[in-house]
């Protein structure tokens, strides 16, 4: 039985695809293999084949401080202060 090829299109920001072109030429492969691919790997794994993350940085909570932050330095509270953080509040932030 042969297989049958269908068109797939769809919309991507011009300048991430001529990024992703010149990755993907220096590969050796044009955007639709690429695409193949990568649509065999969802399929082989079930689901996406990397791991998917929001950044914890942009979390309610750290912008939430970094606003209070802010918002003391700007009324002057902090002047003259030296503001500190922990190794261990700055890991915190970054693992969210």
């Amino acid at each position: 039985m042969m297989k049958t090829s269908v068109q797939v299109s769809f919309r991507m920001d011009e300048d991430v695809k001529r990024q992703a072109e010149t990755i993907f030429d220096e590969l050796g492969m044009n955007m639709t293999t690429a695409f193949n691919v990568f649509a065999k790997a969802v399929i082989r794994t079930g689901g996406m084949p990397f791991k998917m993350k929001v950044d914890s940085f942009y979390n309610a909570e750290n912008q939430r401080e970094l606003a209070r932050r802010i918002e003391l330095y700007e009324s002057g509270a902090t002047k003259g202060q030296q503001i500190e953080i922990t190794p261990e509040e700055l890991e915190s932030y970054a693992n969210g």
